[in-house]
């Protein structure tokens, strides 16, 4: 998601709780109250949220998280609507939910908006990414990415409509279909695609595979992208599923990596990220390829989701179930070390998005195959930031 949300300016209340979240790793002693009303007059009414802290050496870092949302299936795409509430996508069910901003005491609101009967949701596949146009008060479009038998797709819809494609072709199988969807500042649509797994595809500029495209909102290859004709934005990527940008527009990937290294990757038009004859630091003597700027094995890791609040990166990792913090120094390098937060409390993390308010939802993929659901699996849960120190080392 964008930093430039298609919201109104922030409130002090949102700005507030942004810049705490960023800083809040070093400097310690925040707290943050609840948003400002929504359109309806009525401050959300959240449920009350339990406390856990972080895990890292330095000061602890505490984290507020509340369960917004329970009984979802598989939550891939989150995008927020001018009215404060959010479009999800479920995987499985090929459905587009509308999550608030209605409250009550259980949480949000949750209602289905339409089910995308085109999607076939076998093995990785299915309804994944959800954009939100910049200009969604004028347009009332919405940006999707899914699977059909034959491929991956990019496709524009107005609410209640048929899907129009505007990419085809993506390459598809039962694993590493990427499909994170978000407008960058510069107001393109960026998409991530794996590499389907036909590893080849990715270091092959003329394939849609193993990729971060960036295109127009018809589906062109944006102006000034690196390669003529091209919607290819970077290349040698093996599985990105999380994609996020700093306050001064830098863009960051998070990745799969096969058996050793997960990632994260700072993105720079055309170069080349080195799947597969890469994976993690260290490996690229003679640097043909982009080191990570953080990487993690992979038991602590896998992790699909990623958002940026100020100088904060945030992931939110599948088998490593657990979300990784990582501070950004101004030029874009990694301050000290990551800190986990949340570990084996909620299972498997899917998709970390920034809401309106500053806050930060999370949403649970326990029922992908792959996890051990609970009653109430899958959730959205929201999280706010208060107390503790950077651990810088």
């Amino acid at each position: 998601m964008s930093l430039r949300p298609p919201y109104p300016r922030p409130t002090r209340t949102r700005a507030a709780v942004a810049l705490c979240a960023a800083v809040v790793l070093a400097t310690g002693g925040c707290a943050f109250g609840e948003p400002e009303p929504d359109p309806a007059g009525e401050p959300p009414r959240f449920p009350t949220p339990s406390v856990s802290p972080s895990q890292g050496g330095g000061v602890d870092q505490q984290v507020a998280a509340t369960v917004l949302a329970k009984g979802l299936r598989v939550p891939w795409g989150i995008g927020f609507l001018p009215d404060g509430g959010a479009l999800v996508t479920e995987r499985d069910t090929a459905k587009i939910l509308k999550v608030g901003p209605e409250s009550g005491p259980d949480g949000l609101k949750v209602t289905t908006v339409q089910t995308l009967d085109v999607v076939d949701a076998a093995g990785e596949g299915g309804l994944l990414g959800l954009a939100v146009s910049p200009d969604y008060a004028k347009d009332q479009t919405i940006f999707v990415y899914y699977s059909t038998r034959q491929d991956n797709r990019i496709a524009k819809l107005t609410l209640g409509a048929a899907p129009t494609p505007i990419v085809t072709g993506i390459p598809r199988s039962g694993i590493h279909n990427g499909g994170r969807l978000a407008f960058g500042p510069d107001g393109f649509l960026y998409a991530t695609t794996g590499d389907a797994s036909d590893r080849g595809l990715s270091q092959d500029v003329k394939s849609l595979a193993g990729k971060i495209l960036r295109i127009t909102k018809d589906g062109k290859p944006a102006p000034g992208n690196p390669f003529p004709n091209s919607p290819v934005w970077s290349l040698g990527h093996r599985n990105p599923q999380g994609i996020a940008w700093d306050t001064s527009k830098r863009m960051y990937a998070a990745e799969f990596g096969q058996n050793t290294w997960d990632e994260i990757n700072q993105i720079e038009p055309g170069k080349n990220y080195g799947w597969p004859e890469v994976e993690g630091p260290g490996r690229n003597p003679d640097s043909r390829f982009v080191d990570p700027i953080v990487n993690w094995q992979t038991g602590d890791a896998s992790c699909s989701g990623l958002a940026a609040v100020e100088r904060l990166l945030v992931t939110a990792c599948l088998r490593g179930e657990r979300v990784w913090l990582v501070e950004l120094t101004a030029s874009g390098g990694v301050l000290g070390q990551p800190r986990a937060l949340l570990t084996e409390k909620y299972g498997r993390l899917r998709t970390a998005v920034v809401a309106p308010d500053g806050s930060l939802w999370v949403s649970t993929s326990n029922h992908d195959g792959r996890g051990q659901p609970s009653p109430e699996d899958d959730r959205i849960i929201r999280l706010v930031f208060s107390g503790g120190g950077a651990g810088k080392s």
